[in-house]
């Protein structure tokens, strides 16, 4: 039987401009690109991130789609989107789920390992 995959890659950067260390508030933006390495047609249906901030604070979200789009994905293709998240802290981390189901209406999860949020200089 044939096999749903999708493979999940993200790139991070700091927003300057949307933080304030005064007020503790540090945003990031985050490029995912999700790409189906299965051999079936797949769509993201919904998202569970869990945000955790340096503090040991954790953020659950959850939500239909990605960027208001349930993406269909035929095997070899792939979709990327970029968004943002607050933390109150200079570190920290986020990781996850894409809910899927497969064009036979089977569901199944893609993991989103965890990915650092982090200004440059906070990594020393």
């Amino acid at each position: 039987m044939p096999r749903p995959e999708l493979r999940v890659s993200v790139v991070t950067r700091f927003l300057h401009d949307q933080s304030s260390a005064a007020d503790d508030v540090y945003a990031f933006a985050y490029t995912i690109t999700i790409r189906n390495t299965g051999e079936v047609t797949a769509q993201v249906i919904g998202r569970h991130w869990v945000i955790t901030h340096g503090s040991g604070e954790l953020e659950e979200v959850r939500g239909l789609g990605v960027i208001g789009q349930q993406p269909l994905l035929k095997p070899g293709e792939e979709f990327e989107y970029t968004s943002w998240t607050r933390i109150t802290t200079p570190r920290g981390s986020m990781r996850g789920e894409l809910l899927c189901m497969t064009d036979a209406a089977e569901p199944f999860e893609a993991i989103v390992e965890p990915f650092p949020l982090a200004i440059a200089q906070a990594l020393h």
